[in-house]
């Protein structure tokens, strides 16, 4: 990830992927364009990931593991 990027909030990292991946529906991005946009939304996607991550499980201690993991739900 960019410095940029790791200094951007939850929010502005989202708002970045939803940019990118606007720019390569259109389709008017050269093929270095979009590998570039697609490495640089891949990183974002992995920080998104994580920050999710360590929010779920700062919920879950909080709630005294209470919470059931998304991913347990029904």
């Amino acid at each position: 990830m960019t410095d940029m990027a790791a200094q951007m909030t939850f929010e502005e990292r989202l708002k970045a992927l939803d940019g990118i991946v606007a720019r390569m529906e259109a389709g008017e991005m050269t093929l270095q364009e979009s590998l570039a946009a697609y490495e640089e939304g891949m990183k974002l996607t992995r920080a998104l990931n994580e920050e999710l991550s360590q929010a779920e499980k700062h919920m879950q201690e909080l709630a005294g593991g209470v919470i059931t993991p998304m991913e347990d739900a029904p």
